[in-house]
């Protein structure tokens, strides 16, 4: 015997080989997955599909059990209309960006744009509504040290009194406020935690006028809010940081 285990086959290169027919298969397991959505692609002015399918374009349908008992889900989702929402292009051109023929902060325009999530609410690891209001969860409280929003007045962009915060919602998850409950006068709507500045005295929210608060997206139950109604209210406070002024919407320079 010579000692030679492998005769002359050479285990470095067969490693590379092994190497490389593994990363090909990942690189095209990977371009079939990430098109479950928003492919085949379309023309920007004729609509007509520009890219049919074939092996890298077209993944097999996969359904994904959902915890708690909400059911399954499809991806790639089949039949699924386009929304319908309220814009035009600005100029026929290819590229050109669309604008808002309706009410800019709710027709999912440019940052007013929102995402067709679940009609159920976020849930923590326990099955139960990730997010309500504390009036609900006597377990959760304002630090002693920070200033309590409730009472307070809030105030919008144009500086006008826009209503009073009767409510926090908080997140059982992450212990953290996300809304504030805004009586407006005429019924109660929820504001970004995010987008609203607490000072000793009041409550700034400078992303939309104290007018637009009556417009905010209503919740279908009172103590409990959806992720597409999350997706809703965000969206319409962050469509204020370009539309709910005509100055935000020209250039800087």
């Amino acid at each position: 015997m010579n000692g030679n285990i492998v005769g002359t086959i050479d285990g470095a290169e067969l490693a590379l080989y092994a190497f490389t027919l593994f990363f090909l298969i990942l690189l095209f397991y990977l371009r079939r997955e990430d098109r479950r959505e928003g492919y085949p692609l379309e023309d920007e002015l004729t609509g007509m599909v520009e890219t049919p399918g074939g092996p890298m374009h077209t993944a097999s349908t996969k359904t994904f059990r959902l915890p708690h008992g909400r059911g399954t889900v499809t991806a790639p989702t089949k039949g699924r209309e386009p929304a319908d929402i309220a814009a035009k292009k600005f100029d026929p051109a290819g590229g050109s960006p669309y604008v808002p023929t309706g009410n800019p902060l709710a027709d999912g325009i440019g940052p007013a744009a929102y995402a067709e999530r679940d009609r159920l609410p976020d849930i923590d690891a326990h099955g139960r509504p990730r997010i309500v209001p504390m009036s609900s969860d006597g377990h959760m409280a304002v630090a002693a040290r920070d200033t309590d929003p409730r009472g307070l007045p809030v105030y919008g962009a144009d500086g006008k009194k826009a209503g009073t915060v009767s409510d926090l919602w908080v997140d059982r998850a992450e212990h953290v406020i996300r809304y504030l409950a805004v009586d407006t006068g005429t019924g109660t709507v929820l504001a970004p935690m995010a987008m609203a500045l607490v000072r000793r005295d009041h409550v700034s929210i400078d992303a939309i006028n104290a007018s637009d608060f009556a417009g905010v997206p209503k919740l279908a139950a009172a103590a409990e809010i959806t992720r597409y109604e999350e997706e809703r209210v965000v969206a319409y406070f962050g469509g204020g940081y370009l539309y709910a002024n005509s100055g935000r919407q020209e250039p800087l320079l």
